[in-house]
């Protein structure tokens, strides 16, 4: 007899609290005689199709989904006239507990999720700092951070958190991430304000900042010049120059 896997045996019984197994298992269990498995499933479709339709996405929570006070994309978080706006996060989804069931690594799950729920937050308005998604992940911070660059590098984007969009934070990947689009693939710098969720504004800044850099390395002058010159950190500037070492071979 084959042995069942463990992640089968640990995770697939998490399946029945979301919507469609719950209607899929009334109709196992009150109707019996009338609906196999391949009529409840398309029962349960149809159903969530009327109820999404009378009853908007935005006006309830699912299973697995919060309401949270996040900041307000067009407001800083050290402002003193900062805004919130409430968003509904996807903390764990009927996918992630497939993708365990079939033994996906519990760290690509929370990877995705964590990517997923700052798009979501997004979207509707607001942006998410890593202590947000470290509080309702009960993580550190820090792991959150290192978690979500990782994404970004695997994927190759930006996501619209507090450190890209405002500059806060330690985050820095996204502006040689920009940069590396414009200088080194040659895209338009408004397409890469695009897709990296940046203004214009932001796309122009980094690439005068380069340029600055460039221009001061070209004339022979160090690290601690440059940084007391243009007044860019100096990890910044080291960012920079590995992406000019590039772009001169």
């Amino acid at each position: 007899m084959i042995k069942m896997p463990d992640s089968i045996k640990r995770y697939r019984s998490a399946k029945a609290r979301f919507f469609k197994p719950v209607i899929m298992n009334f109709f196992a269990r009150e109707c019996p005689r009338f609906f196999g498995p391949v009529m409840r499933e398309k029962l349960a479709d149809e159903l969530i199709k009327l109820f999404e339709a009378i009853a908007p996405e935005t006006s309830r929570l699912k299973h697995g989904q919060i309401l949270w006070n996040a900041l307000d994309k067009n407001t800083r978080g050290d402002s003193p006239r900062r805004r919130y706006v409430p968003v509904v996060l996807t903390v764990i989804s009927e996918e992630d507990v497939t993708q365990l069931t079939e033994g996906t690594l519990m760290s690509l799950v929370a990877e995705n999720a964590i990517a997923r729920m700052i798009r979501e937050a997004y979207r509707q308005g607001g942006i998410l700092s890593c202590r947000d998604l470290g509080l309702i992940l009960l993580r550190q911070p820090s792991w959150i951070s290192s978690t979500r660059k990782e994404y970004e590098t695997q994927h190759g984007c930006t996501l619209p958190h507090t450190g890209a969009l405002h500059d806060m934070g330690s985050s820095v990947s996204h502006k040689t991430t920009i940069i590396r689009k414009v200088i080194l693939e040659k895209k338009d710098p408004a397409d890469v304000a695009r897709e990296c969720n940046h203004t214009q504004a932001a796309v122009d800044r980094y690439l005068k900042d380069y340029h600055r850099i460039k221009t001061l390395q070209q004339f022979g002058h160090n690290l601690d010049f440059i940084h007391l010159a243009t007044q860019i950190a100096k990890h910044v500037i080291v960012q920079y120059t590995d992406l000019i070492k590039l772009e001169e071979n």
